[in-house]
């Protein structure tokens, strides 16, 4: 596979490694600060950060999860609904579900970064060092990794690249 195909599958297989990754240091960062927190809970010395950077771990997560599963194209679709129509129609089809997401996935971002540039300023309560932006900004970079994961999804399928030519197969 040469050319634009084969710069696409790259590029595609360098932001599903990332993510992984990001993926795999969240969930083991939350299992960390849980672990953690039960253990000292046991002690009887809760310790007063946890619940708020337990909750900003899981919104990470989610977020860089979101985008990962959008990535493989595994989120939740019709794929027989859509397998029944036509050719032309089920071209359309993709195109308007891609528009819908990504227009979403905009408003997501927009949104998020007007929460986050709104609370520039201000800080965690149980950790006063950390500002809550950055907390917040899992919303808007997050919608930005889940459009990134949905535009490369949508050049592979107008390229009519296989999932096994994705996957970098001979």
């Amino acid at each position: 596979m040469t050319g634009a195909a084969g710069a696409l599958v790259r590029v595609r297989a360098g932001v599903e490694r990332a993510l992984e990754w990001t993926v795999m240091l969240l969930m083991a960062a939350l299992a960390t600060a849980v672990i953690v927190a039960v253990i000292f809970r046991k002690a009887g010395a809760a310790l007063v950060w946890y619940d708020e950077v337990a909750a900003i771990l899981l919104a990470w997560l989610t977020f860089y999860g979101a985008g990962l599963a959008a990535l493989k194209r595994a989120h939740i679709g019709f794929p027989r609904l859509v397998q029944g129509l036509s050719r032309r129609s089920r071209g359309i089809a993709v195109v308007v579900r891609e528009l819908a997401v990504l227009g979403f996935l905009a408003a997501v971002a927009i949104a998020g970064w007007q929460v986050t540039v709104g609370l520039r300023g201000t800080y965690l309560v149980s950790l006063p060092g950390v500002p809550r932006a950055l907390a917040a900004s899992a919303v808007p970079l997050g919608a930005l990794v889940c459009m990134v994961a949905e535009l490369l999804s949508a050049f592979e399928w107008r390229a009519g690249l296989s999932a096994h030519e994705r996957e970098g197969a001979p």
